[in-house]
């Protein structure tokens, strides 16, 4: 077997038991949403021309900047340390959490909400509007530069898993928020939803995951010359101590852990549940049986034996199974840790939902 084949297979085969590689295993789907997802995601009838999501004929790319995320998020002093390097004129930072969503509301005023005692976890991100929407194209600064307090924008893909538009609601136990743009993903580092850092701040999201930077005229430092000058901002005894760079054009979603599929990517492809942190159990989530009932199988594969995973991850893992036993290469798989685990990243109940949550 050739060796880019077998790694692929490899790959295939683990992914369901390591948060991380679950993540690139999925990006293997096709991105064709409209013909993989088991959510429709026909934009819904507010999104047009005025919604912001379409300012320009040209299909948007990832804006032009450098990003810089810390696993645990980015400690006190990072960002004004950064912005003391001779290569940026301006960096700002992005927070980022997860909260809750209660219930959403269409402009023409239907309501959709979660089960009882449950609510939808989103993927939501503060900025400061003014210095966020100086990283965009153009044609999209205004729109963001004028987000005032309790409005929010929803990306493309978070308005099609809510079916609300400009002029929808969404409240969350911190209070409501009116949207007032919906643009595409790469603009809005396909978070699902983005307010200014005050309103994040009053809804939850606190934690300052990642920092954006625009490089001086002339200036082109590469990831590699940056990153070490990155990590001597980091305080001294801290956990995790490193520094993920990108520098233009390296990454698809300018966000933190930007090679795993954002969070309302998953939901598009394997379905969206409603649940809650697990009460006595801090890092593990309790999920709405019904959606699990309906998603989640527990079958037999090759090598592997019993699992427990999403029923759509489930055709993949045992052809990719199969193939290696086949070929007689079940040596080459040694671990295996399962694959549907209802937990936060690390078991950490202040940290982002784990993939393996679907």
């Amino acid at each position: 077997m050739e060796p880019t084949r077998r790694r692929a297979l490899i790959n295939a085969g683990i992914a369901a038991g390591a948060a991380l590689l679950i993540g690139f295993a999925i990006i293997a789907f096709s991105r064709g949403r409209e013909n993989d997802r088991n959510i429709s995601l026909t934009p819904p009838a507010s999104l047009g021309p005025n919604s912001g999501s379409s300012p320009g004929t040209n299909k948007p790319t990832t804006p032009r900047a450098y990003l810089a995320w810390v696993p645990t998020g980015l400690p006190p002093g990072f960002a004004a340390g950064a912005a003391k390097l001779s290569y940026f004129d301006r960096v700002t930072v992005v927070l980022q959490d997860e909260i809750w969503l209660l219930r959403s509301t269409d402009d023409a005023g239907k309501t959709v909400k979660a089960p009882a005692p449950f609510a939808i976890p989103i993927d939501a991100a503060g900025i400061v509007p003014a210095r966020f929407a100086s990283f965009l194209p153009q044609p999209y600064r205004a729109t963001v530069a004028d987000l005032g307090p309790n409005e929010g924008i929803l990306s493309e893909t978070s308005a099609a898993l809510r079916r609300i538009g400009v002029g929808g609601t969404l409240t969350f136990k911190g209070g409501t928020v009116k949207i007032v743009a919906v643009l595409p993903d790469v603009l809005v580092g396909a978070q699902e939803l983005v307010v200014d850092a005050s309103t994040g701040r009053s809804l939850g999201v606190h934690t300052s995951r990642y920092l954006l930077m625009h490089a001086r005229d002339g200036a082109s430092p590469t990831d590699a010359q940056l990153r070490p000058k990155l990590l001597r901002l980091l305080p001294a005894g801290m956990q995790y101590p490193a520094v993920q760079v990108r520098a233009p054009g390296e990454t698809t979603y300018l966000r933190s852990a930007d090679l795993v599929l954002p969070q309302e990517d998953i939901k598009a492809r394997f379905g969206e549940w409603a649940g809650r942190p697990a009460p006595g159990n801090p890092g593990f989530l309790q999920i709405d049986p019904a959606w699990i009932q309906n998603n989640i199988t527990t079958t037999t594969v090759p090598i592997l034996g019993r699992v427990t995973c999403n029923k759509r991850l489930i055709p993949a893992l045992r052809a990719a199974m199969e193939q290696l036993a086949n070929e007689g290469d079940t040596g080459v798989v040694h671990d295996y840790e399962g694959c549907f685990v209802a937990k936060f990243l690390l078991n950490d109940p202040s940290a982002s939902i784990s993939h393996h949550a679907w």
